[in-house]
């Protein structure tokens, strides 16, 4: 039995985390609650960043480092303003 080399042991990862990933999409749609949607929907997001960089590694891409980054920024920025609609929904109910 040979030991994984850094190429597969990256694609092994992405593959985990894609798991995860579907995992937290079955969660977003069954989600009970607001929040439990928006934990989920970040998540995903983080996960995905997670992937993104393992494949930048994988196939040696700098550039999807940067995209990783800028897309985790967003990710980041969205998931404060869901938060904060949920927030102004909930105040405006009672």
């Amino acid at each position: 039995m040979t030991a994984l080399g850094m190429g597969e042991a990256l694609l092994i990862g992405a593959l985990v985390l894609s798991i995860g990933v579907l995992i937290a999409l079955l969660r977003l749609f069954l989600g009970p609650t607001s929040p439990d949607r928006v934990v989920a929907f970040d998540t995903m997001n983080t996960l995905v960043v997670g992937i993104m960089i393992g494949l930048a590694a994988f196939y040696e891409q700098v550039v999807l480092i940067d995209i990783a980054i800028v897309y985790a920024l967003l990710s980041w920025v969205a998931t404060l303003f869901i938060a904060k609609y949920i927030e102004n929904t909930k105040e405006k109910e009672g």
